[in-house]
């Protein structure tokens, strides 16, 4: 899991050998509905609207999240690309970034599927939000990325083994 910055856009890229099929991969990926699964329970993550059907370009998903300190928020996303067993990218719309641009990549490997997440996001609030981010927001986001990698393994096995 990687970090950068460019100025006032963070960069988070992260990426996961499993020991499935493309299919198999895509098949769970793809599905909005999942997302609550490798999402930390403590963070009450629950699916308002859009998620009930495959994903397609255009799709509006909504979501109600409770990321940090308990505070409930809202979060709109735009499913803006999908190439069938390749990628997709998911923009928010409404919620607690003042931006968020999230690629997920997929793409065979000797033995299963290499995933890999590219989100470039700012943090709202100017200076305030840039300070707060390297004590709050890059670790929370560092810990959903861990649960989330603990969970495929959990549900897919691990590749290194």
């Amino acid at each position: 899991m990687r970090f950068s910055s460019k100025g006032i856009v963070y960069r988070l890229s992260s990426k996961q050998q499993l020991p499935i099929s493309m299919d198999k991969a895509w098949e769970f990926l793809s599905n909005p509905a999942n997302l609550k699964e490798i999402t930390p329970t403590y963070m009450s993550f629950d699916i308002i609207s859009g998620a009930d059907r495959p994903m397609f370009a255009g799709q509006i998903i909504q979501y109600i999240v409770t990321p940090i300190l308990g505070i409930k928020t809202t979060w709109v996303t735009e499913i803006t690309h999908v190439v069938n067993k390749q990628y997709f990218v998911d923009e928010q719309r409404f919620g607690p970034y003042a931006l968020w641009h999230h690629k997920h990549f997929i793409k065979p490997v000797k033995g299963g599927v290499e995933m890999e997440d590219i989100i470039d996001y700012k943090v709202p609030f100017g200076i305030l939000g840039r300070l707060v981010h390297p004590i709050l927001v890059k670790p929370k986001l560092q810990e959903i990325f861990k649960y989330r990698q603990a969970k495929l393994i959990e549900l897919f096995g691990d590749y290194n083994q």
